[in-house]
């Protein structure tokens, strides 16, 4: 009984929004400093920020500085995977890139399970990934996940903030076998 009344409360309220017959108030402007918060996914956008992303990572994986920078706002904020403070300005974000460029070869990085929303000039894009290459002559994986938030700028999306967690794999403890006493003597 509750939850027919509960969907019946809904679908008043649906209908209550939606009726024409409802007295039209008068509209007024709104303010110019107001902005429109609401979820609503702007398709072209999110397209336009999955091909950028692509290219960021594929620029990131071949070693291109040039063309990463391309992605990256000025004032950046990274974040990374290491227990270290975060990076602030693309100089310092490049500085470390190269630097671990130096000890990286034949670099795999794939992407999934992306989320991308935008709202107005800001855009967030979440998803994971998965690594291989070769660091310092051993070959190495890692898993992990990554948020980027975007700000239109000049219409063009830019990178103003990167966080990239690395994801531990879980490893089952070994059961702890309490040392052996001897036996009772008789």
């Amino acid at each position: 009984m509750k939850r027919r009344t509960l969907w019946l409360l809904f679908a008043l309220l649906i209908a209550l929004q939606s009726s024409p017959a409802r007295p039209q108030k008068e509209k007024k402007s709104p303010q110019p400093t107001q902005q429109k918060t609401t979820l609503s996914p702007n398709r072209a956008d999110e397209e336009v920020l999955e091909t950028e992303i692509s290219k960021m990572l594929g620029a990131w994986q071949i070693g291109d500085a040039a063309m990463l920078k391309s992605f990256y706002a000025d004032d950046v904020t990274v974040v990374s995977g290491a227990w270290e403070p975060p990076l602030v300005g693309w100089s310092n974000y490049l500085q470390a890139y190269l630097r671990q460029r130096e000890r990286v070869q034949r670099v795999r990085l794939d992407r999934r399970n992306t989320l991308i929303r935008t709202v107005g000039n800001f855009a967030w894009a979440t998803y994971q990934w998965d690594f291989e290459a070769m660091v310092d002559d051993r070959g190495t994986t890692a898993r992990g996940q990554t948020t980027l938030l975007f700000q239109k700028r000049d219409s063009h999306w830019l990178i103003v903030h990167n966080h990239t967690s690395l994801v531990a794999e879980a490893q089952a403890d070994k059961p702890q076998v309490p040392p052996q006493s001897p036996a009772p003597k008789p």
